[in-house]
């Protein structure tokens, strides 16, 4: 019996142990050649940068993987995986030429076969995958010789450039989705689930090395603690964090401010009743105030935004959209009556437990979906069950996200609502969104696919097809020893800026 209760107590302090060390808080962060970094899930989709969907995953990736061009902090394409590319005149002909001397992280040299490889797995049409439809363009690939790489397309593509950013892989790896080999800043090292995901700097990186060594990416799934650990030392940077938290930290934080570079919206499932009524959609747009949001969660900071599009876009994007549904009740309640829905209705509102923005914006959307006689409860799941339940099998009813464009076009944040799109999470099914989306991405004239783009932002608005929210503000912590951090129009975190303060490059 003696021997069983020190056994017992053998394990329960091994078990205390491993949850201090292997938890979000608890041991100290870097030092000079490590950064800790928190992020709020683990990276539970593929490795993989051609299968990987979620943001989180894709923010962390950018450090192991590079395409052909990559963006920069401006949003300009620059040559990465090639030293330079051209355009023929008829702007179908695309040719790149292959860096002299680049290397994957397992120290292989990147060839032509390795490009043509990752641009052709990019085009397999298995997965239903939008992405798929812009490669689908391509007549053929040639490699004339050992670094030139020839694209030849059907037909000119003014986004196509932009897709060249996709990750070129060795041809050799028989398992990207957990062995990810890239040619970036940073190799992968080790995955912990649930615990950490490391990375070091590679050495014979082609471009600029990192300044930091090592880099942790930590697993701070708990939002409650987030400031705890910043103070404590157990992290040293934080994406994302709400104006609350920052206004938590002291001055051994410095603050950085931005935007997230997302659509923030309720978005609802069109395929389930009543979200399958136009009325009811317009009705919840009419009865949520976005400034009240702003003010209740965000310090009154963001931008209010009415459609699948946000300012970083540019030329694309409308922000008259955002004020086609100024809060109005009445409105909204001649609305609800047009529908059956005079009464109101019970909903729930599905919300990963991971990210507090979205937790804080849910719940002022409960009480002010309230005017309207709509009893709107919040269901928290974890980040894994979100991306297979929500996204994946579209099986919820309504959810408070932010959706980010992968590639920096306008294409890739509008190409998800046509309606056979595999990630088409919201159902959302119009004929006419359709027929212009067709005509959209076929379009060789600049000007002209502009406007259509436009009235396919304009259609979403109108047709209600979420509650729009907003372009959120982000705050960054970083520990004031460091600097260099850098805003992207991409939900990213280049870890290969940040320095030490008064580091000189290695």
């Amino acid at each position: 019996m003696k021997k069983s209760m020190t056994n017992a107590l053998m394990v329960m302090v091994l078990l205390t142990l491993t949850i201090a060390l292997g938890g979000c808080s608890g041991d100290k962060a870097s030092d000079s050649s490590q950064i800790v970094v928190g992020i709020p899930q683990d990276l539970e989709d593929s490795l993989d940068p051609h299968v990987a969907v979620a943001a989180g995953t894709k923010e962390v990736l950018f450090n192991i993987y590079e395409g052909l061009v990559k963006p920069d902090s401006d949003g300009n394409l620059i040559p990465a995986v090639a030293s330079e590319y051209a355009v023929s005149e008829d702007e179908k002909t695309f040719t790149f030429t292959l860096r002299e001397g680049i290397k994957f992280h397992n120290g292989n040299p990147v060839t032509v076969e390795d490009v043509k490889y990752s641009i052709e797995k990019c085009a397999d049409t298995t997965d239903g995958d939008p992405l798929v439809e812009a490669y689908s363009n391509i007549e053929r690939i040639e490699t004339p010789d050992d670094r030139t790489i020839e694209i030849v397309l059907k037909e000119p593509n003014n986004d196509f450039l932009s897709y060249m950013t996709t990750a070129i892989l060795p041809a050799d790896n028989a398992s990207p989705d957990t062995e990810p080999i890239g040619t970036g800043p940073y190799l992968y090292v080790s995955r912990s689930p649930q615990e950490n995901f490391v990375v070091k700097r590679f050495d014979d990186y082609w471009g600029t090395p990192a300044y930091i060594e090592n880099v942790i990416f930590k697993v701070c799934p708990n939002t409650d603690t987030i400031v705890m650990d910043l103070r404590g030392g157990s992290i040293d940077m934080y994406a994302r964090l709400t104006s609350a938290q920052i206004n938590e930290l002291d001055d051994q934080f410095d603050i950085y401010e931005g935007t997230m570079n997302l659509v923030q919206a309720l978005y609802l499932n069109n395929a389930v009743k009543p979200f399958d009524d136009v009325r009811v959609r317009q009705a919840m747009c009419y009865a949520v105030n976005q400034q009240e949001i702003f003010d209740l969660t965000f310090d009154g900071k963001g931008t209010e935004i009415g459609s699948s599009m946000f300012p970083a876009f540019g030329k694309y994007y409308i922000p008259e959209l955002a004020d086609v549904y100024n809060q109005d009740l009445d409105k909204a309640k001649e609305l609800m009556k047009e529908a059956g829905y005079e009464n109101g209705f019970s909903m729930t509102i599905t919300v990963p437990s991971n990210y507090q923005p979205h937790i804080d914006t849910a719940q002022v959307l409960v009480e002010q979906l309230k005017a309207i006689n709509i009893d709107a409860s919040i269901e928290l799941i974890e980040w894994s069950s979100w991306l297979s339940d929500v996204y994946a099998d579209r099986n919820y009813e309504s959810t408070v996200i932010g959706v980010d464009a992968a590639e920096l076009t306008a294409r890739a944040l509008l190409d998800r609502f046509e309606s056979t799109a595999g990630n088409n999470f919201i159902n959302f099914n119009n004929p006419e969104y359709d027929k212009v989306y067709a005509n959209a991405i076929t379009c060789n004239d600049a000007e002209q696919q502009t406007e259509l783009y436009k009235q396919l932002e304009t259609i979403l608005t109108e047709d209600a097809a979420n509650v729009y929210i907003q372009d959120m503000a982000e705050f960054v912590a970083l520990n004031s020893k460091y600097e260099g951090y850098e805003f992207y129009p991409l939900y990213v975190q280049d870890m290969s800026k940040i320095r030490l303060k008064e580091q000189t490059q290695k």
